[in-house]
């Protein structure tokens, strides 16, 4: 098994598409980045902590390559909008990508550099060393499942499902 921790925002959103991705075996939404133990939810849409909105993703690389992986989360943000996502204002929502170790990094270099080259304008994702990953409250995990009839379930992540079963209809059902 195979954990990558990515921040693309809101954590509900690719929560919802690697929770319908074959071969992840657990999605779990959280906080890292910062300088606060144990932070909350609202401690970090405060912007004070440092903390990113992220999510350890964990799957099997012999059913999903790690490729799909990071590309469905090139697919579920926008990596070129600095600390924002859509409506999300803040570092708390910086599209950041946290390594492990020195390989790891280099991976995501690598996958940062692909993506660039596919792009007109600057990718502002952030690499950043993986310290403690803070696990968020019951009521972030598997939001979308959740509360399917919620307003954010239904204009900000049903779009980015669709496109995610669209681009890798393959993988997520």
């Amino acid at each position: 098994m195979t954990t990558l921790t990515l921040g693309a925002g809101c954590f509900w959103c690719l929560d919802a598409v690697y929770q319908r991705t074959r071969g992840v075996t657990s999605v779990i939404s959280g906080y890292t980045g910062g300088e606060v133990d144990h932070p909350t939810y609202e401690q970090v849409c405060s912007g004070t902590t440092g903390h990113a909105e992220a999510l350890q993703v964990t799957f099997d690389e012999s059913v999903v390559p790690a490729d799909v992986i990071l590309g469905l989360f090139f697919t579920g943000h926008d990596p070129t909008s600095l600390n924002r996502q859509g409506n999300d204002v803040g570092t708390q929502y910086r599209s950041s990508m946290f390594y492990r170790d020195e390989d790891e990094r280099a991976y995501f270099q690598q996958a940062l550099d692909q993506v660039q080259a596919q792009l007109d304008r600057p990718v502002v994702t952030t690499l950043e060393s993986l310290g403690a990953f803070w696990e968020a409250e019951p009521v972030h995990q598997d939001f979308y499942t959740q509360h399917p009839y919620n307003g954010y379930c239904h204009f900000i992540i049903e779009p980015k499902l669709a496109a995610a079963r669209r681009h890798f209809h393959e993988w997520v059902g």
